[in-house]
């Protein structure tokens, strides 16, 4: 891919408008003149603990620590690399960007996705159309409002129709080509539609961009096969790589830390409707290794809910052993049979608390599908075996134990695997505090961070007198105006945040610089041992040091 020109990027940082971005995430307050407050939206919490600067165009959590610029905060909520989070405010702004000079080839390949991704969303909005503004979408408005989908959430995920015939024309009347349109997935061999009359759902990337559809069957008589049909395999559309709903569901499964994984696009919808936000679905397939790579950045916590026909389970269960593999923490939500989630979205909610663990529902499955005791065992030893001992575990044996009848003594042979992973103890359930001398080298960085002119005397510091090495850099940058990588941008992002919040004036600054000369002389005091000449000349200087720190209380 051609690199974005640096000037580009500088231009659509200087457009972005944090406080417009962070308020499609969560509600913000002004909190003064240099600040905007509100909930977290990467993190639960009553209390808003997130700070906006509306200047600098950075953002802080004092609950769950995150922090950085808007590029940053773009490519956190809509999980995307750093160029995507570019293009991704390019569009929001409209900031034409430019791109470094690369060969024809990759010029034209990437005007080319260009061109398909604008026919995918003309096709979108022209199925849209059909659906809301046609006698011909009247019967199957009133199909969706039988199914118990509102107007809203329909509309919320592009809902659309195709009528079997028109869409091509329209296309080529707005410039494309036959070439672009069958490669959109959107006529077929013979140059038509490519979709009879059908029910269209829009299948959408990371950044919310159509890239194919799937269509459900409303008509008996319809020449394609299958209930549901997608978008021919593209080079926009690999349905391995798709997960319906995940460009809408991304902020509550990051928020909510879990992914719930359902069967159908109707299940995410009507779960959505609901109030059930951090939902989407598997295309119909069991779990791929891609689609497991794009929830993992979000979350490592799945609730699967699939059919509880064999063939469910069976999808149920590649899913499952696949996200154990990758390192997910999964569960199972179980339905009756023949129900869909769909069927009942509002007790859905309820059955998340009851979800059996992977390990449980494994074993549950062995036994109903082994009808000989020994067997059964057998089976179910096996996959015990290479488990360690876990909460889980010994629910698993339960239930294995009620199934089989088995007598204490058998399962106290079920030992479980040992690790090998040497444990270091945990110190508690909060962050540990920051060392008293690291949290000063922090306040007085924040300080002169609020008071630039305070710059001369941090200038008079060496770096020596910072223990943690982030904090020199960031010295360096104030002093020299050196340049901010990532790390360097969330740590002003936080030290703003905790200027202002702390309200740390210049006075408090000054005192921090003693305070860190102090540091320094008290370590060279130290480090001189029996050179009493040297030790002799340090401890007047830290007398001196008293004294002006005296003069400022």
């Amino acid at each position: 891919m051609a690199r974005i020109k640096d000037a580009s990027v500088a231009e659509v940082k200087a457009a972005a408008d944090i406080v417009d971005v962070v308020s499609a995430r969560t509600s913000l307050r002004r909190a003064s003149s240099a600040r905007f407050t509100g909930r977290c939206p990467f993190h639960e919490e009553r209390t808003p603990s997130f700070s906006v600067d509306p200047v600098d165009k950075l953002y802080y959590c004092f609950g769950c620590g995150k922090g950085g610029d808007v590029v940053r905060f773009v490519q956190e909520t809509e999980n995307l690399d750093f160029a995507e989070a570019i293009e991704w405010l390019g569009d929001r702004f409209r900031v034409t960007l430019e791109y470094e000079e690369s060969s024809p080839r990759a010029d034209a390949a990437r005007r080319r996705r260009e061109r398909l991704t604008a026919l995918l969303e003309q096709a979108t909005s022209y199925f849209e159309r059909t659906l809301w503004e046609t006698e011909t979408g009247a019967p199957i408005r009133e199909y969706l409002a039988g199914r118990g989908l509102g107007d809203e959430i329909a509309k919320e995920f592009r809902l659309g129709l195709s009528r079997g015939q028109g869409l091509v024309a329209k296309a080529r009347e707005s410039g494309f080509g036959a070439d672009e349109i069958r490669a959109a997935g959107l006529a077929n061999q013979r140059g038509n539609d490519y979709f009879p009359f059908r029910l269209m759902f829009p299948l959408a990337d990371a950044r919310g961009r159509v890239i194919g559809f799937q269509a459900r069957r409303l008509h008996d008589d319809d020449p394609l096969k299958g209930k549901y049909v997608n978008t021919p395999e593209s080079e926009l559309f690999k349905k391995g790589n798709v997960l319906y709903g995940l460009h809408l569901a991304r902020p509550a499964i990051a928020k909510q830390d879990r992914a719930i994984v359902v069967e159908g696009n109707t299940d995410v919808i009507a779960l959505r409707q609901a109030g059930v936000e951090a939902v989407v679905a598997s295309m119909g397939t069991a779990l791929t290794e891609a689609q497991l790579r794009e929830l993992g950045r979000l979350t490592k916590r799945l609730y699967l809910c699939f059919d509880a026909d064999a063939a469910g389970q069976e999808a149920t269960l590649r899913g499952m052993e696949l996200a154990v593999k990758q390192g997910f923490d999964v569960r199972v939500v179980v339905l009756p049979k023949g129900q869909d989630p769909a069927d009942a979205p509002d007790a859905f909610a309820a059955r998340l608390g009851s979800a059996e663990s992977y390990l449980h529902y494994r074993v549950r499955i062995t036994l109903e599908r082994t009808p000989d005791r020994q067997e059964a065992f057998v089976r179910a030893r096996e996959i015990l075996a290479h488990v360690e001992d876990s909460p889980e575990r010994q629910e698993a044996l339960r239930l294995l134990a009620d199934r089989l009848d088995l007598p204490r003594e058998t399962l106290a042979g079920l030992a479980p695997a040992q690790s090998n992973v040497v444990r270091r103890p945990v110190d508690g359930s909060t962050p540990r505090l920051l060392e008293a001398g690291l949290q000063r080298e922090r306040d007085l960085l924040a300080a002169v961070l609020r008071h630039p002119v305070l710059v001369p005397e941090l200038a008079a510091l060496t770096p020596e007198h910072f223990a943690d090495p982030l904090h020199r850099r960031f010295r360096e940058v104030l002093v020299s105006g050196a340049e901010e990588d990532e790390e360097l941008v969330a740590l002003r992002a936080e030290l703003g945040a905790r200027a202002d919040r702390d309200e740390l004036g210049e006075l408090a600054g000054k005192q921090l610089i003693l305070r860190l000369h102090e540091q320094k002389l008290r370590r060279d005091i130290r480090t001189q041992g029996d050179d009493l000449v040297k030790v002799t000349e340090l401890q007047a200087q830290l007398a001196k040091l008293h004294s002006k720190l005296a003069e400022l209380a």
